[in-house]
């Protein structure tokens, strides 16, 4: 059986802040669990991560109740990784290092947020060589400015993001596409 290690990104608390703005994908949480009771009843490794923020005043800084990890996600799971940078494959412990041990060569990736450390994690593991698969509604993002100071919806942010790393960096698939794989 080929080992697929999930690896959930930053599902905080923090992202609950409102100060985020408008969010896309109201059901992304629920799609991460679904996605973690699968890989947690198959056997398959799980990779939690979280984001450790140090930019000063930082709902997801730790000591704060944002850093936590959200209900449901927290659990079962066979690496921890903490990180204060977008990818987690700049976290400690190495995340790279430990796939390659345990001959881990596909990886699933899911969580908070689409185009920024989600994307950035899945762009660095296909650079890596690794199998990526992209779980677009098991995350979400919130409305960007764009150099204009025009609000590009999170929506179009999200798809931005599957256009990106479709074909080129990862497989781009839903929560029921990978529940029924």
């Amino acid at each position: 059986m080929t080992k697929n290690a999930l690896i959930v990104v930053d599902v905080q608390r923090g992202f609950d802040d409102p100060r985020n703005g408008p969010r896309n994908n109201p059901k992304c949480e629920e799609n991460v669990r679904a996605l973690l009771d699968k890989w947690r009843n198959s056997g398959q490794p799980v990779v939690l991560v979280r984001h450790d923020s140090i930019k000063p005043g930082s709902p997801l800084a730790p000591g704060q109740a944002g850093n936590d990890l959200k209900p449901g996600i927290d659990g079962p799971h066979d690496l921890f990784v903490t990180k204060s940078v977008n990818s987690a494959f700049y976290g400690t412990p190495d995340l790279d290092s430990w796939l390659k041990k345990e001959h881990i060569n596909a990886i699933t990736v899911c969580g908070i947020m689409t185009n920024f450390c989600c994307e950035t994690t899945a762009r660095m593991g296909g650079n890596l060589g690794y199998d990526v698969t992209f779980v677009l509604d098991a995350t979400h993002t919130f409305d960007k400015k764009d150099i204009e100071g025009n609000i590009i919806p999170a929506e179009e942010v999200a798809r931005m993001t599957a256009a990106n790393l479709h074909g080129e960096f990862a497989i781009v698939k839903s929560t029921a596409e990978v529940l029924a794989g």
